[in-house]
């Protein structure tokens, strides 16, 4: 039964990375990041909603009167990481994205334990964690330095100066807000004690949240109408972002209690990064190919030690 959880474990964390690929043919098909973005997590609070009810978890719906309201916040991070990885996934590419998300991940939780933030137990980094950060940083900059000088498919060609900077500064934010959203999430968790409970609260603020964006944008013409009738030509596997997501969530709230959360991170972190090296290499859900040259692998296996390091040290 242990051996059974961390395989779901290591598939939740593929899933993350299937989940940003999916999206981006949602995107092409509705026509602005904002409106995939928005109907992606509007799926994904329905199937949740549907799971909770059928849990008989809504009950513990009744208990937010009593909870503070920036505990309902944790939300917010989900429209920032799910539209990040839409912008960044065909500039980057997957494996280098997902290193940008799992750099900012790793030292968001480091800070997050080092001072102890959002009541969360303060704890002294030891000397695991600090090469586990340093081994993080290393493979995420062979990986982007690989890919710019790859040729015409490297990662940052036709970008802008400011470009080459500004995206790959966007996905490491993109990636620290997840940890901040796991503690935020964590304290509602303890109010509520519900976890698909909590889920549903999340993802519906995300939902909220992310429509008001693509309101506002598109109300000052910063981004086009969203489109409903490409929707039909679609790929079956375009719909697949709001189940990833939804099983995401879903199944770190179930997993942590069981096998820990260390061992959850790890192993999620993990099938992230194997996920997003073969839809690079085999050039998967329609992305372009970028071979696994030997500075990439070198800059996956720097990742793949280094997140290890960090969360089971």
């Amino acid at each position: 039964m242990h051996t059974a959880l961390l395989a779901v474990a290591l598939l939740v964390g593929c899933l993350l990375a299937v989940q940003a690929s999916a999206n981006l043919q949602l995107n092409k098909a509705v026509g602005t990041p904002y409106g995939a973005s928005t109907l992606q997590l509007g799926l994904a609070t329905g199937l949740l909603a549907v799971l909770a009810a059928a849990a008989g978890a809504l009950g513990a719906l009744g208990r937010l009167p009593d909870v503070d309201g920036w505990m309902l916040l944790g939300g917010l991070a989900s429209p920032l990481y799910i539209t990040s990885g839409i912008l960044l996934f065909p500039r980057l590419g997957a494996l280098a994205a997902v290193g940008l998300f799992v750099t900012g991940q790793m030292f968001a939780s480091l800070a997050l334990d080092l001072f102890g933030l959002i009541g969360l137990e303060r704890r002294a980094p030891s000397a695991g964690v600090v090469l586990g950060a340093l081994a993080v940083l290393a493979g995420i900059v062979v990986i982007i330095r690989a890919q710019r000088a790859a040729g015409p498919t490297g990662a940052g060609t036709g970008l802008s100066r400011a470009g080459r900077i500004g995206w790959p500064a966007l996905g490491i934010v993109a990636g620290a807000v997840l940890p901040v959203q796991g503690a935020v999430n964590a304290r509602l968790r303890a109010r509520l004690e519900e976890p698909l409970a909590v889920a549903v609260v999340s993802f519906t603020v995300a939902t909220f949240a992310i429509a008001v964006v693509l309101l506002v944008l598109y109300a000052t013409r910063r981004t086009p109408k969203p489109q409903v009738a490409p929707l039909k030509k679609m790929p079956w596997w375009g719909w697949l972002g709001g189940a990833c997501a939804a099983a995401y969530v879903t199944g770190t709230f179930l997993l942590i209690p069981e096998i820990g959360a260390a061992v959850t991170v790890a192993l999620t972190v993990t099938g992230q990064q194997l996920t997003s090296a073969l839809i690079d290499q085999r050039g998967l859900f329609r992305l372009p190919r970028r071979a696994l040259s030997g500075p990439r692998a070198t800059g996956l296996g720097l990742l793949l030690a280094g997140s290890l390091a960090i969360q089971l040290a």
